[in-house]
């Protein structure tokens, strides 16, 4: 998956998804193909999300910890790299310094 610093003619849906007591803001948007996507910051902590689809998390700031679903170690990720998890499931993530993200879906 290429980073994209940028993404041109979208649709931001203005409405905050505010998860964990604000620990989490994010604000989804659409590509001009329908494609969703999320933006947003997660603050340290650690936290447990599940999913409904599949989604790639591609990183743009800060470094966390992560536990994907059959996974028996936590990997530590930062900026420019990503993790996958399956639709259906749950991670947990330790943030160590405050996280920006990109969230692709499906």
């Amino acid at each position: 998956m290429s980073e994209s610093t940028t993404y041109e003619n979208v649709t931001l849906d203005t409405r905050p998804n505010v998860y964990f007591d604000g620990a989490c803001v994010s604000h989804t948007f659409f590509l001009a193909d329908g494609t969703r996507k999320s933006a947003g910051v997660i603050m340290p902590a650690t936290l447990e999300f599940g999913t409904a689809a599949p989604e790639v998390m591609e990183l743009t700031a800060g470094r966390c910890r992560v536990l994907l679903p059959g996974a028996a170690e936590w990997a530590e990720l930062g900026a420019g790299e990503s993790f996958s998890v399956p639709g259906d499931s749950s991670f947990s993530i330790e943030v160590l310094e405050t996280l920006g993200y990109v969230c692709h879906y499906g």
